[in-house]
């Protein structure tokens, strides 16, 4: 078990708590999930490797290795195009060496990113790996899938407790590694009092979203380590990793800044 949890000033107005768990989960016993907890720099992501026999850990590492890398001091438009640009390098080296490792080698991993910057918030992911926000008592979902379950539920082809236990709930459609690099992003303004949950799907499949959302709202510094507990109690069959952050008062409530984070 290996679990982080850092109270920091970004470089921003405001503050931000974050914890930060990860575990193989209570089957296997190789973890292939990595993660980032930079609340300094406002930077946060987990990336999850796939094809295990492949060294799918390889592949989260060398993103998650990627991104800590990043260089402080970046305005929101630079500290996204960075954060962009380090993801297609990521990209370039997991395909370089699937290459070496012979013909049918595959390094792909999920990955999920937020950064924060200027009183707004920007989530880019490639994958199953989710974000979501709890915001004045309303816990939602703010990544979709990109996932085979997803598209076949998207075209009504399956119900949603078909989705929930599809036996091909595990083929990702998106990923880092994989012959395309494909990200989608959101973004929206920040409020004070937001919780963001950053996971992989060990978690969400092993533990319904209300047990996500009242595990999320308690004290922060512990955060990630109850959801991955908790996950762990239900005898979670797959790696699980949690990055919670907490977005702390102070000067919120002033006026904006001008920059937003834009692509």
């Amino acid at each position: 078990m290996i679990h982080e949890p850092t109270s920091h000033s970004a470089m921003s107005a405001w503050r931000f708590r974050s914890s930060a768990a990860t575990h193989p989960g209570a089957v296997r016993t190789h973890n292939e999930d990595s993660y980032v907890n930079r609340p300094d720099i406002g930077l946060w992501a987990v990336a999850d490797g796939a094809g295990g026999h492949q060294a799918g850990d390889v592949a989260s590492r060398i993103i998650t290795d990627t991104l800590r890398a990043i260089s402080p001091g970046l305005g929101a438009p630079q500290l996204l195009a960075e954060v962009r640009r380090l993801l297609a390098s990521a990209h370039d080296a997991l395909r370089m060496e699937a290459a070496r490792r012979g013909r049918h080698a595959m390094l792909v991993s999920t990955i999920v990113v937020l950064l924060v910057r200027d009183h707004h918030y920007a989530c880019l992911w490639a994958g199953d790996s989710r974000t979501y926000l709890l915001r004045g008592g309303r816990f939602r979902q703010l990544t979709r899938d990109h996932s085979l379950v997803q598209e076949l539920f998207d075209a009504g082809a399956i119900s949603a407790a078909e989705a929930a236990r599809h036996p091909s709930a595990n083929i990702i459609t998106h990923g880092i590694g994989a012959d395309e690099l494909a990200l989608d992003k959101v973004t929206d303004r920040l409020c004070a009092g937001d919780r963001f949950l950053l996971c992989s799907d060990g978690l969400f499949k092993t533990l319904p979203e209300r047990e996500l959302a009242d595990l999320l709202a308690t004290d922060a510094d512990t955060s990630a380590d109850r959801l991955m507990l908790a996950a762990l109690e239900q005898r979670a069959d797959d790696n699980v990793t949690a990055v919670t952050i907490e977005v702390l008062a102070d000067d919120l409530n002033a006026s904006p800044d001008r920059t937003q984070v834009v692509s």
